[in-house]
């Protein structure tokens, strides 16, 4: 079984994802991590990251601890959402997504194309989003929590950016696949959200089943 969670920033699908992950006792893999791994290794190479040649060399996670905090940060953030439109970094990335999602038994994946390109034969697909000012105060919370120094109004000039960059991007944009169950987690309390997720993907099931 595989489960396409999508959205924009901030929006939940990743702690969505996680617990669907737990939930059906399978493994999950954090697609925006891959390229923000690229990012990062941009960043310390020097590289620019208007050369979609110098990203699609950067993809290359040997040197990458994807437990590695800075990942998370803004900086690398903004980076990995400006990379990911490249066609070229997107296929050396797709084939890495595509047999993680394929494995025996099956996968929870989440990012911004599962749906759409990466598994459009998911079982269940969710789309999660959120209000920008909602996401930007999650951000912002997050950051604070990591220990790094963040305004909201900045957290939130840039994930309004991020959201034009992932929707008007030529190559695998967000979108919302047809068949996803989209879930606004806005007024939504965590728990609230997941249950909400764990309903709409037992609901796809047992239709299918």
């Amino acid at each position: 079984m595989i489960i396409a969670v999508d959205g924009p920033a901030a929006s939940g699908k990743g702690t969505i994802a996680r617990a669907l992950a737990r939930r059906f006792k399978l493994p999950h893999l954090d697609t925006g991590l891959l390229y923000r791994a690229v990012a990062l290794n941009l960043l310390r190479w020097d590289g620019d990251p208007e050369s979609e040649f110098a990203a699609i060399r950067a993809c290359d996670f040997s040197q990458i601890d994807f437990a590695d905090r800075e990942l998370k940060s803004e900086a690398v953030g903004g980076v990995a959402s400006r990379i990911s439109a490249y066609p070229g970094v997107r296929s050396a990335l797709l084939e890495r997504q595509r047999s993680f999602a394929s494995q025996p038994g099956g996968a929870v994946l989440d990012g911004r194309d599962i749906g759409t390109v990466i598994a459009p034969e998911a079982e269940a697909k969710l789309f999660v989003t959120a209000l920008p000012e909602v996401r930007a105060h999650r951000r912002h919370q997050e950051l604070q929590g990591l220990g790094r120094h963040s305004h909201y109004e900045d957290v939130l000039i840039d994930i309004r950016a991020r959201d034009e960059r992932d929707s008007s991007r030529a190559t695998a944009p967000l979108a919302k696949a047809d068949d996803a169950y989209l879930l606004d987690t806005s007024a939504l309390s965590i728990e609230a959200a997941i249950a909400e997720a764990v309903a709409a993907v037992e609901r796809r099931l047992a239709t299918s089943a």
